[in-house]
């Protein structure tokens, strides 16, 4: 039986940290010679709604739940933060790190460790797939498209780059995709339904922690294509972040409801001290909450200005 290693990406998965275990286990497995080694995509927690409907699209299975990584061997994919990463032993064995953002990472040995200023995960894999010369097919090329134009906000996110935008091109050629915005589009009315969510789902959708010199912070994004669709529940959601903040011992804890078109969002904010984000956005808090125009990154914009 072939040794198995996991392919992981960071808690609360999103489409680019599931489509990049998906996408570099069919990479690794492709170049694995000696088939002594089988490389398996898991994820660490549930997914989100524009995952699911990805992944039908596409006919992936959801990859299974892998709760703790104790004594196994795993690559580290859209992440190497250790807060935002799978419970994991002195025997778990890291193998390597693919990841498009800042390195905050210590171990033991030296590893392989790919990181681009990319605005996604996905971009670097499909670029190594490109490198090696290995094939690609349209299911798989769809759901790495998918998790670029997620990532990169249908490229209007600061982080997207030139080599994004060429990749997106590429990925949608080969699936037969003729208008990739209008694609985009799509996957964003799915990501922005919230109707049957609870408060809880959308904080938690894209959630991800950080460590600051003050405490933690959690950071939750939700992307949307209509912004009324959340105001009747912004008391509500300001209301379970209080109690997040509590309840897990947060400094802060922050929503962001991005509105893509007009390319602004809205901040809900529960804190120990609202003047770390005031200061910080430069900006005052009327009610926990205020909207701020031109920024929609977490990665480029918010965390670095908090942490």
């Amino acid at each position: 039986m072939p040794n198995k290693t996991y392919i992981i990406g960071h808690k609360n998965p999103d489409l680019d940290s599931v489509a990049a275990a998906i996408s570099l286990s069919v990479l690794r497995n492709k170049l694995n010679k000696d088939n002594e080694n089988e490389f398996v995509p898991v994820i660490a927690g549930n997914i989100n709604l524009e995952t699911k409907y990805i992944l039908e699209k596409f006919n992936f299975e959801i990859p299974e739940i892998l709760e703790d990584a104790a004594d196994q061997k795993i690559i580290l994919v859209d992440h190497n933060e250790e807060n935002q990463s799978i419970a994991r032993n002195e025997n778990t064995k890291i193998l390597e790190i693919i990841d498009h953002h800042k390195l905050n990472f210590a171990y033991s040995e030296p590893i392989p460790v790919l990181i681009q200023a990319w605005g996604s995960s996905c971009s670097i894999i499909a670029q190594e797939f490109f490198r090696n010369s290995i094939e690609i097919n349209k299911n798989l090329a769809g759901l790495m498209l998918a998790a670029i134009l997620v990532d990169t906000v249908i490229t209007k996110s600061p982080t997207c780059t030139e080599a994004d935008i060429e990749i997106i091109k590429k990925l949608a050629f080969i699936t037969d995709i003729k208008d990739w915005q209008e694609f985009g589009m799509e996957i964003f009315k799915v990501r922005s339904s919230v109707a049957q969510l609870s408060n809880t789902q959308i904080i938690k959708s894209d959630f991800k922690d950080f460590e600051a010199s003050y405490g933690k912070v959690g950071i939750g994004q939700v992307e949307t294509v209509d912004l009324d669709e959340f105001q009747s529940r912004v008391n509500e959601l300001i209301n379970e972040l209080q109690n997040l903040q509590t309840s897990e011992d947060y400094h802060t804890v922050i929503l962001f409801i991005t509105d893509i078109m007009d390319e602004g969002s809205l901040f809900l904010v529960a804190s120990q001290d609202v003047s770390v984000f005031e200061k910080a956005f430069q900006t005052q808090l009327e009610n926990n909450q205020v909207y701020l125009k031109n920024i929609i990154s977490r990665k480029k914009q918010v965390a670095p200005l908090l942490t």
